[in-house]
């Protein structure tokens, strides 16, 4: 599950992090998405 999030957040944070989570994703896991960014961003 690790691998395949990571992988995701990267594409996310690419091609648009909003677009992606708002199309891809629910709200619920838009947040955890963001954590992981936030992650990558520090």
């Amino acid at each position: 599950m690790s691998p395949q999030t990571e992988t995701k957040a990267s594409v996310g944070f690419k091609a648009g992090v909003k677009d992606y989570k708002l199309n891809y994703y629910t709200p619920d896991y838009a947040t955890k998405d963001t954590d992981i960014l936030a992650a990558f961003r520090v």
